[in-house]
């Protein structure tokens, strides 16, 4: 498990190796999306599409939060990888798991008030809120789940390990969607299946990741010092980067959920439209962030090292890579564009309403990509203030402002422009603060 010297040209081997089963394994999430919207999008009636909207976004805005649980672990695991030190390097998960299994408690415990009060901010037909409800709490159950398996999955990508994050999400998915058809399709259920579906999906996740775990890292266990799990100092810095993160993803899932409730008050139909639309978009970061989860597990065990040559060069390559594929996202989105659109719905009206606002999506890979290259470096290097401060600026003072400005003339453009004005300036400011936060302090430490 020791760290490898490699030249310039294995660099982009170690990239690819750690990038494509992270891309294969992320591209599994927005498939099960697709399916899940092209089940839906079939039934018979179409507020059932807007129920799996609602409900998973109220589940994601709380849901999403602790994504801090994977980001957090990976950047950690890798400096103590970097470092050789095993006793930290275990006790980084020893300490996710911990705060993973507490809050998914908290969580199933506050699931109603949570309910009702986004109920009240959210206005969505009462078919749709009716449905989302049911949606949403089965869905909760899963919270252990889900959250353990973050935990696993940022600490397998920390010690360089990208096969085993890919077996989750590859086992994890298929049973989720064999769970879906299954109970829609056989037993006749509605947007309640494809929330049970993900409860028995999740579980499973669960069990195949402590067997992954007992099979390649069992060794790691009695490197556990139990009085060291609770140590002031280390659980200082567990808690401050993860705060930062938690901020961080709170923002984003903020600008999603914004997004989709500000749909749902064009009507039923817009919100369907942008539903799909997004399916594009979470392909595109899924993919990228292969490259971005790469960055993350380099930049971690470079730093880790003290190797600030490789810590460049680790950089540079993943935006070389990162941006590529961005590239041809766009390029496949212009050429396929209307035939992708009818894999998502067989109705006609809706795909010509999509097409009007697609531009928008032909355009993002192009933005997109670079904040989330910037993303996986700054996790991996554990620099979470700027991307604190970044999300916060390109939340409040981007987003919203470009929003409310525009919508009196664009109407659902103006979610669109938004959205990509956000994702621009994300990429922006977290290159404006690289040369101070990245490099800077590592130079430092080399003197």
């Amino acid at each position: 498990m020791g760290l490898i010297r490699i030249g310039k040209t294995s660099l982009n081997k170690r990239i690819l190796n750690l990038a494509i089963p992270n891309i294969l394994s992320n591209l599994t999430i927005p498939m099960l999306g697709a399916v899940d919207t092209a089940l839906v999008g079939r039934l018979d009636n179409v507020y059932h599409l807007g129920a799996i909207s609602i409900g998973g976004m109220i589940f994601n805005f709380i849901y999403w939060g602790f994504a801090f649980l994977r980001m957090g672990t990976t950047g950690m695991t890798a400096q103590e990888f970097g470092k050789k030190d095993e006793h930290e390097t275990i006790l980084v998960l020893v300490r996710a798991l911990l705060v993973a299994l507490i809050c998914s408690f908290i969580l199933i415990l506050v699931q109603v008030p949570v309910t009702r009060i986004s109920f009240y901010l959210i206005d969505a037909s009462p078919e749709v809120e009716s449905h989302a409800a049911i949606y949403f709490h089965i869905r909760m159950w899963a919270a252990p789940a889900s959250l353990a398996l973050y935990a696993f999955q940022g600490w397998f990508l920390g010690v360089q390990n990208a096969r085993y994050p890919l077996i989750l999400a590859v086992v994890t998915n298929l049973i989720n969607i064999g769970c879906n058809v299954l109970f829609i399709k056989g037993f006749g259920m509605e947007s309640d299946g494809v929330a049970w579906g993900t409860v028995v999906a999740q579980y499973s996740g669960l069990v195949v990741a402590i067997g992954l775990y007992g099979r390649a890292y069992s060794g790691y266990t009695c490197q556990i010092i139990r009085r060291k799990i609770l140590e002031i100092e280390h659980l200082k810095r567990f808690f401050a980067v993860n705060r930062d993160i938690f901020i961080r993803t709170l923002c984003v899932v903020f600008t999603f959920t914004f997004f989709t409730a500000e749909s749902a008050t064009f009507s039923d139909d817009v919100l369907a439209v942008n539903t799909i639309l997004l399916q594009f978009w979470m392909i595109l970061s899924f993919g990228v962030d292969g490259f971005a989860f790469a960055a993350e597990s380099l930049v971690g065990m470079y730093i880790g090292a003290q190797d600030t040559p490789k810590l460049r060069q680790a950089v540079r390559y993943s935006f070389v890579w990162g941006l590529g594929l961005g590239v041809i996202f766009s390029i496949s989105y212009a050429m396929f564009g209307q035939s992708l659109l009818h894999l998502f719905t067989d109705k006609d009206y809706l795909i010509w309403m999509a097409w009007s606002y697609f531009i928008w999506t032909v355009i993002a890979p192009l933005v997109n990509s670079f904040c989330f290259i910037w993303d996986g470096v700054y996790l991996g290097a554990t620099a979470t203030p700027p991307m604190r401060n970044s999300m916060l600026v390109s939340t409040f003072l981007i987003f919203l402002p470009v929003y409310y400005l525009t919508r009196p003339w664009l109407d659902n453009h103006s979610l669109w422009l938004a959205m990509l004005l956000f994702m621009a300036a994300r990429g922006l400011i977290l290159t404006v603060y690289a040369p101070r936060f990245i490099y800077q302090p590592l130079n430092k430490n080399t003197r």
